[in-house]
């Protein structure tokens, strides 16, 4: 089933129940505004003060250095976003991702449940770091809770603004790079044990044998001819053994010219489309991994299930470092309400008083908004032109 379907599901069951038992939700903290459905406790505050008592110290040290890397990434992020507009029509670089959705124009297709997992991932560290780094500045936190905005899920930490606007421009600093900084942390972790799992574990336990169909997207022709679980051979007699054979046999192909693929089940031939994100290379409409089977000296052992639990927890690996990378970096660009937007603020009263930075963060924040939001609908629509 296409994933879009699950969260329509999804939302009509949670929106019917919040509407029908709104009265007793409400007694145990849920507010029922459609769209937005909020859950607000005060049970994960003594958590976070033992996470913020236990070394304030160290993470006053760690997000002093998060200020120096997010200004980095901050002014990476928006000179990116800028250059974009260089190859927007060609290959726009913003686009949606959503768990198990086919998203037009988007490159990128997510596995429900690993991208449900990962997403789940983000939210927790980047909302507890902040108030982790609120409490050791002696914030005081009003509640925590989820949200969900029509079938969008949340997370927040509502830190008391009053308290927070009194602190140093530091302190405040750290506060608002924490949830980026946690979410930069968490992918490089992730990173690290899934190279280790997949640079040194698999390649021990497994050998590669071409590479397999795992999805076959409706804006390219193969959805017409192949089928997912076939393993590809070679593709323009170009032999494909593993992924990087496979990219280096995909980079020779052009718009509209006739592809020949050998698989284990047949050889196909059709014509080729644009790719949505480069439209000078041809487009097929496959998403492919490597095809793993067991190495001999694996082969037939008892523990030999157990190894194929590799595969899917180097894939869920994989989603946690994507994910968390590209929302925190996201929510580094100097734009509010995202948090880059409040460190540029804070970074620019340093050297210019308050009516001349507000002018330049709310100008930022319109331009690079107005970027996404091109990017986003000339990559669903295409260009006007």
């Amino acid at each position: 089933m296409n994933g879009i379907y699950y969260y329509v599901i999804a939302f009509i069951l949670i929106w019917t129940i919040a509407i029908v038992f709104k009265n007793q939700l409400t007694d145990h903290g849920v507010e029922v505004n459609f769209p937005i459905l909020m859950w607000r406790t005060q049970r994960l505050r003594g958590f976070i003060d033992r996470l913020a008592n236990r070394a304030p110290r160290f993470w006053k040290w760690y997000m002093n250095l998060g200020i120096v890397i997010s200004t980095g990434f901050m002014i990476l992020m928006a000179g990116a976003l800028v250059y974009s507009l260089k190859t927007l029509v060609d290959a726009p670089t913003v686009s949606l991702v959503v768990p198990g959705v086919e998203v037009p124009g988007s490159p990128i297709f997510i596995p429900l449940l690993a991208g449900l997992i990962a997403i789940a991932t983000v939210l927790i560290v980047h909302e507890f770091s902040h108030g982790i780094l609120s409490r050791v500045e002696k914030i005081n936190i009003n509640s925590i809770g989820l949200l969900l905005f029509a079938i969008i899920p949340g997370a927040f930490v509502e830190p008391d603004e009053e308290e927070l606007n009194e602190l140093s421009r530091p302190a405040k600093m750290r506060i608002y790079v924490a949830g980026s900084m946690a979410n930069l942390t968490l992918a490089a972790i992730a990173m690290i044990i899934m190279m280790v799992i997949s640079s040194f574990i698999v390649p021990m336990v497994f050998e590669d044998d071409g590479v397999v169909i795992n999805r076959l997207t409706s804006d390219g022709n193969a959805i017409n001819h192949m089928s997912e679980g076939m393993v590809i051979r070679s593709i323009n007699n170009l032999t494909v053994n593993d992924m990087a054979s496979f990219q280096k046999a995909t980079n020779t192909l052009k718009p509209n010219e006739t592809v020949n693929i050998h698989t284990d089940q047949g050889d196909y031939s059709f014509q080729l489309k644009s790719n949505p994100m480069n439209r000078s290379l041809g487009f097929m409409g496959v998403q492919v991994n490597t095809n793993n089977v067991i190495a001999d000296g694996f082969d037939n052992q008892f523990y030999t299930p157990l190894l194929w639990i590799l595969m899917p927890l180097s894939e869920l690996l994989f989603w946690i470092y994507f994910l968390n990378f590209a929302i925190g970096t996201f929510n580094l660009l100097p734009m509010k309400p995202l948090d880059g937007g409040h460190l540029l603020e804070n970074l620019l009263s340093y050297i210019m008083p308050e009516s001349a930075y507000k002018p330049i963060v709310t100008f930022m924040s319109f331009f690079m908004g107005i970027i996404i939001v091109v990017s986003l609908v000339v990559g669903v629509v295409g260009p006007p032109f």
